[in-house]
């Protein structure tokens, strides 16, 4: 069991999401070690995958990097996050048991007999995109004899809805975008060739890979869509000085050095994306509050997270604003006092992230 100071936990954590001064080589190297680039809709400063990419890359990279990677296929899509194409295999074996090993939960049941009542339509999308792909879904045609049932916006989405549980069974993917727009294709046409790795040892290899990638995590996390965030039995035992319970920790990360740095961060990025996590080790308070009135917000549309050597210390206001030109800093807010270092840090990342989108930085 190992015994680490909340000092340890936070270095071994930033460490291993490249936000030290030691850099990736490129774009490959950093995906392969964060495991996935999140994409989202919303890009108030930036895309977050770009966003996530900048801030360990820096000014080398470009958001046109991610495209090319994308078209020559070292990354690809998968449900909403950017994977190296390798990692495909941890996926393919828990593809072919869909909706999942038994017993089934009722809404697999219910997934499962609708793909079934829409046997027809699935075969005629696999035939249309075999002659046309990549094709986006409102391209595809719409021959189901049961409709998705939903009390959401995606009712009455067939073709939608049929591509998400497609894709989960290994036959599309999504070839592409058209701006924000998806474009699917045959999985053979997209993946690589490479074959299933047993859903055990899967299971097994992507708690290691997430947890390398974290540093430091909870066995048992709560559970997210799409990504876990728990690391199952990967690495070993640890405690934390100050905080309930055992973790699980990365033993290549023990015993580093540690230099640090000023970041600021995606409301997505890895480091903060756990909030209870965020909580336990830096002590730091963050919600993503897009979704709040206006009046209710502390921080602000879509603050963004600044770590400072291995505190998060403060979130900055921050929009891009295309129409005048100008990345536009309403507010900076510090959780603890900056010192003059620190605001000057700062205030060469924000800086730094106008050069980068090429606006000028309006304070």
């Amino acid at each position: 069991m190992h015994e680490l100071s909340r000092t340890e936990a936070r270095r071994i954590a930033v460490r291993a999401q490249y936000l030290d001064r030691e850099r990736p080589a490129g774009l490959l190297e950093l995906v392969r070690q964060l495991t996935l680039l999140q994409l989202d809709p919303v890009a108030a400063v930036a895309p977050s995958a770009d966003l996530v990419a900048w801030s360990r890359l820096g000014a080398a990279y470009q958001p046109a990097d991610l495209g090319r990677a994308l078209a020559d296929r070292s990354l690809v899509e998968l449900r909403a996050m950017i994977r190296p194409a390798e990692d495909v295999a941890l996926y393919r074996a828990a593809m072919a048991e869909w909706p999942g090993p038994p017993p089934l939960r009722e809404w697999q049941v219910r997934h499962r007999e609708w793909v079934t009542a829409n046997e027809a339509c699935r075969r005629d999308i696999l035939d249309r995109l075999e002659r046309e792909g990549p094709l986006p879904s409102r391209e595809l045609p719409d021959t189901c004899v049961k409709a998705w049932q939903s009390t959401g916006w995606t009712n009455n989405k067939n073709v939608t809805q049929l591509l998400e549980l497609m894709l989960l069974r290994g036959e599309v993917a999504v070839a592409g975008r058209a701006g924000k727009e998806r474009l699917w294709d045959l999985a053979t046409r997209v993946y690589p060739d490479t074959p299933a790795v047993p859903l055990a040892e899967a299971l097994s290899r992507r708690g290691e890979r997430r947890l390398r990638s974290l540093g430091i995590a909870r066995a048992k996390a709560p559970e997210y869509p799409v990504e876990p965030g728990d690391v199952r039995e990967a690495g070993e035992p640890a405690v934390v000085e100050g905080v309930r319970g055992t973790w699980r920790v990365d033993p290549a990360q023990l015993g580093r050095p540690f230099a640090g740095r000023a970041a600021l961060l995606s409301p997505f990025d890895r480091l903060v994306h756990d909030r209870k996590r965020a909580l336990e080790l830096f002590e730091f308070d963050y919600q993503l509050e897009m979704y709040k009135p206006v009046a209710k917000r502390r921080w602000g549309y879509y603050a963004l997270p600044v770590l400072y050597g291995d505190r998060l210390v403060g979130k900055v206001d921050a929009t891009a604003d295309r129409a005048a030109g100008v990345l536009r800093v309403t507010a900076i807010h510090e959780d603890v006092p900056f010192t003059k270092t620190m605001a000057a840090a700062v205030r060469r990342e924000l800086k730094d992230l106008a050069s980068w989108l090429d606006l000028p930085l309006m304070p």
